[in-house]
């Protein structure tokens, strides 16, 4: 057990470890890390970036059948520790300690210019259109061309 932490290691091979909370509000809060250093999910690379996905969800799924969770979320923050690690939450209704909203805060309906309805925060009003337009763009750049597009016939 990781005292420190208090969290002990319920799983590991050479590039993943898994631990769960010994202490909290939810049974089964576990976190996923990866044994070699990496500091932010944006220094994510190699190996264990590319069994991540096949990890998170055998970890997932663990996690879900031990605990008769319905779901499992997954959470990355960011700041906080200076080693990237996963949360694997279970979630139960009702009563679970944990939200599914990721609107922080009091929340109302806001009507867009469109007519269609979101939900925003009564703290963190909406974006402007033309810096979520630039936030898209700049996306699809530094990704490149999908797959879709790629296949189309541009001639």
């Amino acid at each position: 057990m990781d005292h420190a932490l208090m969290v002990e290691e319920v799983w590991c091979d050479d590039l993943w470890r898994l631990t769960t909370a010994k202490v909290g509000e939810l049974a089964g809060y576990s976190y996923l890390s990866p044994r070699r250093h990496i500091p932010h999910v944006t220094d994510l690379s190699g190996p264990e970036a590319a069994s991540f996905g096949e990890v998170v969800a055998r970890a997932s799924n663990a996690v879900k059948d031990a605990t008769g969770a319905e779901l499992v979320y997954l959470y990355v923050f960011g700041e906080g520790v200076d080693h990237f690690h996963a949360h694997l939450a279970p979630h139960r209704e009702p009563g679970s300690p944990l939200i599914s909203d990721p609107i922080k805060g009091a929340k109302h309906m806001t009507h867009l210019p469109t007519g269609e309805e979101v939900w925003s925060s009564d703290r963190y009003p909406l974006q402007h259109a033309d810096v979520m337009t630039a936030a898209i763009e700049g996306i699809r750049r530094r990704l490149g061309p999908s797959e879709a597009e790629e296949g189309e016939d541009l001639g």
